[in-house]
């Protein structure tokens, strides 16, 4: 995809990108929440929570099921190809905190998945049972221990059991993109903090709400994912050239 040769990269090896629901919206997921705390017209805790899934299990397994099939109705965009692209140069981790599997479909091999993901579904009896899952779950519809399935998403409450290998991926990059989040929710917002000091750090959103000097070498590039991360991957290239 890009017209420059390995040996020109200059000891960059480790590119970390850290995506949220920016990154998604421009291929149709509807994946923000109202400022009153409404998602779609639920109350958050009631379709996002241990609780709302005790309280009322079908309404849970019906708004998860029609995220599910927007989500197999739509495609990847440009920059997810773009990442996906990145790797016949570099090593890359993506680190998402999207449940949808567009990083994947682009072609990323290596995707963290912070918050869960859509299509697949987990036993409520062992949540180390997980099942690939792109049909509707239904009550009714049992682990191999007989007990109900739920989506395979981590809600609020609940622990973020990746948390540490996403650490452990920033930990280790030369250089950081982060793409369409705001990175103020935790623990997902304490990941750059993992980087080696000096990092750079490339981060691509409309309305970023940061400036440069609020960390060493920041680059801010206050775009939408589609044309930011095509312009962030160039100005890599060309500094990796310039040195």
């Amino acid at each position: 995809m890009y017209a420059v040769v390995e040996s020109k990269t200059n000891g960059v090896k480790k590119i970390v990108v850290l995506t949220g629901a920016g990154i998604s919206a421009e291929s149709g997921i509807n994946t923000f929440r109202d400022a009153n705390g409404l998602w779609e017209g639920h109350d958050i805790m009631d379709v996002a929570s241990p609780d709302g899934f005790r309280r009322n299990p079908a309404l849970v397994l019906d708004f998860y099921n029609k995220r599910r099939k927007q989500l197999l109705g739509v495609e990847p965009n440009l920059a997810h190809r773009a990442l996906a692209g990145l790797q016949d140069l570099f090593e890359v981790s993506v680190i998402t905190q999207n449940v949808d599997d567009l990083h994947e479909r682009a072609g990323s091999r290596h995707v963290i998945h912070l918050h869960g993901e859509l299509l697949k579904a987990r036993s409520t009896f062992d949540e180390d049972l997980v099942y690939d899952w792109k049909k509707d779950i239904n009550i009714g519809d049992f682990c191999e221990h007989h007990h109900q399935l739920r989506p395979h998403i981590v809600w609020f409450g609940e622990t973020v059991p990746r948390i540490e290998y996403a650490a452990q991926a920033v930990s280790e990059a030369d250089i950081i993109m982060i793409i369409g989040t705001s990175m103020q929710v935790y623990p997902a917002a304490g990941l750059v903090n993992y980087a080696p000091e000096n990092t750079p750090v490339y981060f691509i959103d409309p309305k970023p709400g940061i400036s440069e000097n609020s960390r060493p070498h920041l680059t801010i590039i206050p775009e939408k994912a589609t044309t930011g991360v095509p312009r962030a991957i160039a100005m890599i290239l060309d500094n990796r050239r310039q040195r």
